[in-house]
């Protein structure tokens, strides 16, 4: 049975290391929202191109737009088998949309939530630190935080989306626009809510149980 994945969660929760462990445990790709969309805007699609001047104009990209692209990449023949999608829907308009995508499948969507406290959010982004080279994010040990990327030498600096009072109202704006869809999705048998807060392993065998689960 073909195995179709959402990746819910807040900011700092872990889904984009989780969504590209559990792709490839699964053997589906990990279709990162943010990735495709630049891919439209390289590939100067007519949804590419829409995007890039919504960009370049410091706005958002619309849930048409989003929709649009999201739409084409799941019409590949690699995603035949299944896909896990991270980044997306990111509003019940978007998982409505992803539903009729859906509709002539005949495996059912499961989609699995990664619950962590505001505080911990916090403390994991504003320790966090990005490569100036090579734009690989690392975590950083309190107190010892690391000076050089592990992956090319590149010296390490914190985004300034990271700091405390930007990620508490990123995630006041995640509370106010994504966490909806909890509603939207949790009385689905296929939905599963997992405590992110304890560690990397911990948090995937959690995942792992919960898709077993969910698709049994």
């Amino acid at each position: 049975m073909a195995l179709n994945l959402v990746m819910l969660g807040p900011p700092g929760a872990g889904k984009g290391t989780q969504a590209i462990r559990l792709a490839k445990s699964r053997g589906v790709p990990h279709i990162s929202t943010g990735e495709i969309l630049r891919e439209a805007v390289q590939a100067n699609t007519d949804l590419g191109r829409k995007a890039k001047a919504v960009i370049a104009s410091g706005q958002l990209v619309s849930d048409e737009i989003m929709i649009g692209i999201v739409n084409d990449r799941l019409r590949k023949d690699d995603v035949r088998n299944g896909f896990l999608l991270d980044g997306f829907p990111r509003t019940v308009s978007q998982a409505d949309a992803l539903d009729n995508m859906l509709k002539d499948r005949q495996s059912p969507l499961v989609v699995i939530d990664l619950s962590v406290n505001d505080d911990e959010l916090v403390r994991r982004l504003s320790t966090r630190r990005m490569c100036e080279d090579c734009g690989t994010v690392t975590g950083s040990l309190e107190g010892q935080p690391a000076i050089v990327c592990d992956r090319c030498g590149g010296g390490l600096k914190q985004r300034s989306d990271d700091q405390e009072e930007v990620v508490r109202e990123r995630l006041v704006v995640y509370r106010q626009s994504t966490e909806p869809l909890i509603g939207y999705y949790e009385h689905r048998p296929t939905f599963r809510s997992i405590d992110g807060s304890q560690d990397e392993e911990s948090v995937a065998a959690l995942i792992g149980n919960a898709v077993d689960g969910a698709t049994s």
